[in-house]
Parts: structure tokens; C-alpha cells; sequence
């Protein structure tokens, strides 16, 4: 099936709803799918997106501004993980913990506005990795109208740039809370380590990063085409000195580079299950 037809059967999808809350994270999916559901449904489609201390406020901002310049209805809910019974310790099925508090919270939401369901933004490409968050979808009904489209992340970005949408090269994002071996406590000060030390890349100029955290050890990963820039003794200093303000004793760089998912690489198939 060619990249049109998956928009047209998209539009099919979201039409056949009626009207939609969409959980929207302000990423390069979330922000495809709410365009398009705004363009087929209308005054029928709100936007919900979830403000918390896994959730970076340059993002929320975003999310935000795109809502207001599009016109369309966005609501900002709280939903602290972190008061979640069991998060915190960051366990193997520490998304479906999550997913599962927001998924009511936005329920309600679609209750009180009078939508007749949820859309959630996951593509095809997404079925590849661990994600246990994907089990919180299916138990409360969240429809995922780019997967069942067919359309994969690059097809996403390829139709969000027709569109206009700045989003389109935008670098992945995942939650905060993804930077830890699961394990490994998760606290607010941790998470505002984490964000101030990527806030940090970013502002270099580095477009795709992940910081994780291992005690004293920031493992940054950047793509293998930014290595020859962070290695540089200016840039190398920089980051060094900056880290060592934030609170990590060490500064190490992934040799494999940027990769979703990394602190999966570890899980055995029983982990999984």
C-alpha cells in the first residue's frame, strides 16, 4: 500500500470515530495525528497532553503552541508518575504503570468533553521495541489510528513535511523516565539532572541525545555522524564542566551512538513477558 493510500485509510479511521481526544505529546506523531484529526473532524477532536516531571517544559511549550496556532481545543492535565504506587523503583513494566494512570485521567477528559474515544499516536515501528505501555492501550480501548493505517515513522515525517509541519525532523522523544536501568530509583532530582543535561546538548547544537543515568555516570548518546563534534576539546570540556555542575562525577560517550530503547538491550525474553 503506498504512502496515500495509508493517509487516505487514516482519514477513514479517525472519520469513523466521530470525535476524539488525542493524546498529545507534542512529538512527531502525536502532532501528525492531531492535525489530521482536526482536519477530518473538526470542532470534534480535543488535545490532551500530560504535564509531569518526566515531561521536559520545553516540550509542554510546544505542545502548547501548536495547539493555540491551529485553533484547536487543549487541555493540560497533571499526571505525576512519580505518586504512582511502584514507579518510582522504575520495575520492567514501569510504562504500563503509567500509560494505565494517564489513559484514565485522559478518560475522563473524553468523558467531561463529550468525545466519543481516545487516539493514541504509535506507529507500526513501534511493535518492534518493548512497550509495555502498549498493554494500558488495549485495556482501556485507545484506538491507534497510525497504526492501523499502516504508516511507519518515516512515512509520518515524509507526510508531516508536506503539510507544513515543523515537527517533521523533529528528534524522537521518550519520557524522562526511559533514561534509567530499570532498577534504578527514579526521583525528581534525578529526572531534573537528566533534563537539564540534555537541555544542555541541545542548546551545543546537538539535535539527537540521550543522556543516561548511571549514578555518578552520565552515557550520553548522540548520532555517530555528532561524534567528531563532541569530541572536540572545546565542546568535550564544555560538556565535562557542565555535568560535573549538574551533579555526575564521570562523563562517558556511547561508542554504538543514539538508539531507541538502549536500556532495553539488557531484558531477556522472560522480562519481556
Amino acid at each position: 500500500m503506498g504512502i496515500y493510500d495509508k493517509l487516505d485509510n487514516l482519514k477513514t479511521i479517525i472519520k469513523n470515530q466521530k470525535s476524539a481526544v488525542v493524546a498529545f505529546s507534542g512529538g512527531v506523531d502525536s502532532t501528525f495525528l492531531l492535525k489530521v484529526s482536526a482536519e477530518v473532524l473538526g470542532t470534534g477532536v480535543v488535545a490532551v497532553t500530560a504535564h509531569s516531571s518526566t515531561y521536559p517544559e520545553r516540550e509542554l511549550k510546544e505542545a502548547i503552541e501548536f495547539a493555540e496556532n491551529n485553533g484547536i481545543k487543549h487541555r493540560v492535565i497533571t499526571s505525576e508518575e512519580l505518586e504512582v504506587e511502584g514507579f518510582s523503583d522504575n520495575p520492567v513494566n514501569r510504562c504500563y504503570l503509567c500509560k494505565n494512570e494517564l489513559y484514565e485521567k485522559i478518560k475522563a477528559v473524553a468523558d467531561e468533553e463529550g468525545m466519543e474515544c481516545i487516539f493514541e499516536g504509535s506507529n507500526v515501528d513501534d511493535l518492534g521495541d518493548f512497550r509495555p505501555g502498549m498493554q494500558a492501550v488495549r485495556e482501556h480501548g485507545v484506538v491507534s489510528p497510525l497504526r492501523e493505517a499502516g504508516l511507519t515513522k518515516e512515512e509520518i515525517r515524509a507526510l508531516s513535511r508536506e503539510m507544513g509541519l515543523k515537527t517533521w525532523d523533529k528528534q524522537a522523544f521518550a519520557c524522562l523516565s526511559s533514561r534509567f536501568p530499570y532498577g534504578e530509583k527514579i526521583t525528581r532530582e534525578r529526572l531534573r539532572m537528566i533534563d537539564l543535561a540534555e537541555q544542555f546538548l541541545l542548546d551545543l547544537g546537538f539535535r539527537q541525545v540521550r543522556v543516561r543515568f548511571h549514578k555518578d555516570i552520565a552515557r550520553i548518546e548522540v548520532t555517530r555522524e555528532s561524534f567528531e563534534k563532541i569530541i572536540e576539546p572545546e565542546i568535550r570540556e564544555k560538556i565535562y564542566t557542565e555535568f560535573k555542575k549538574i551533579g555526575f562525577m564521570y562523563t562517558a560517550l556511547d561508542l554504538k551512538g543514539y538508539r531507541a530503547g538502549s536500556m532495553n538491550e539488557g531484558l531477556s525474553q522472560a522480562d519481556k513477558a
